[in-house]
């Protein structure tokens, strides 16, 4: 071996401990030097001026100090949508985040629905080839979405709570509660030897009254696909093994449904009103039907403020007997100290 070999060999090993040396010694350089870019940062954090605290008003793209109210900085990126809404409905219309969940969908419209047009994205019709295979797609999508007996029984369940509450005239949130509580009977295994349409009749009415915006038994029977006997009996069943709490009916709130349908006036209604509060007031309302003492108040706020209306217009309206309006009728004007019209 030459000497010019040696020194050449000893010269790269100097090297190398200087390289080492050198990727040793950058690493605590690298560590001050991210130290000093959070100490910026937290600097950048206070006013320049009076050192406050400084905040992001999104409104006009800026930062802002709280106590001297400088602008440090303006011309920041709007993260919010690009378009305007001046009320509730044109909001819903512009944004594009889909439908909320609901549980009045089995899957609470999380699934995806093929539709029923077989036309392409430009309308143009679809061939008899892809018009099958649109079809095949369909049935099995419609397979996936209810996959086992549960999913398939809800979603019977929901429809017909669904339908039941359209043809009462109930609003959105009763439908969305009679949801929850069928859901937690099917969670709970109350169905077993009751019918389905039993059951969601039965939380529907549930529903209604927890509301505050009840239905006559019979009213609710009509609608239904079960008999009014079946239907108190599972609705006693499912708001006992589920506690739930549900206030007897009160007849006030029956009074504006009825006038309505009556086309009668609100002098009526308050009139009816009044002879109710007089009614719970004597303790005559107890043990009575609410639907029968709201139908005989209407009626006598009626006669009271000589508004036309006969027996049996309110009867038809209230789903209940002649009868008992008269007997309600009689009770009610004695208690407030009125006279028969």
């Amino acid at each position: 071996m030459t000497d010019s070999s040696i020194r050449t060999r000893s010269d790269e090993r100097r090297q190398t401990e200087r390289v080492g040396s050198g990727e040793r010694t950058s690493q605590p350089a690298e560590r001050e030097q991210d130290e000093q870019e959070q100490e910026q940062e937290y600097e950048h954090e206070q006013c320049p001026e009076c050192g406050g605290r400084l905040v992001s008003d999104a409104e006009h793209a800026e930062t802002v100090c709280t106590d001297c109210g400088l602008v440090v900085q303006e011309g920041e990126i709007d993260r919010g949508p690009e378009w305007r809404a001046f009320d509730a409905a044109e909001k819903d219309e512009k944004s594009r985040v889909g439908a909320p969940t609901t549980n009045m969908m089995h899957d609470q419209g999380l699934s995806t629905n093929i539709g029923w047009q077989d036309k392409d994205a430009y309308g143009r019709s679809l061939s008899n080839r892809q018009r099958q295979k649109m079809q095949r797609l369909r049935t099995w999508n419609e397979r996936f979405r209810t996959r086992d007996s549960k999913e398939r029984n809800l979603k019977q369940a929901l429809g017909e709570i669904d339908r039941m509450a359209s043809a009462l005239g109930l609003p959105e949130n009763v439908r969305e509660t009679a949801s929850v509580i069928y859901r937690r009977a099917l969670e709970e295994d109350l169905l077993p030897g009751r019918s389905i349409e039993g059951v969601s009749t039965a939380s529907l009415y549930a529903s209604a009254r927890q509301a505050g915006t009840p239905r006559s038994l019979d009213e609710i029977a009509g609608v239904s696909r079960v008999e009014k006997d079946e239907i108190a009996r599972t609705y006693r069943y499912v708001i006992r093994e589920l506690g739930l709490e549900v206030q007897p009916a009160d007849p006030v709130s029956y009074v504006p449904r009825f006038a309505s349908d009556l086309e009668l006036s609100d002098e009526t209604e308050r009139r009816a009103r009044t002879l109710l509060e007089t009614a719970k007031e004597s303790g005559i309302h107890s043990g009575k039907s609410p639907v029968g003492l709201a139908a005989a108040a209407v009626y006598a706020g009626a006669l009271l403020t000589n508004e036309k209306v006969t027996q049996n217009d309110v009867s038809e309206v209230a789903s209940i007997s002649e009868v008992t309006i008269r007997n309600r009728y009689h009770e009610l004007l004695e208690v407030d100290g009125g006279a028969p019209a």
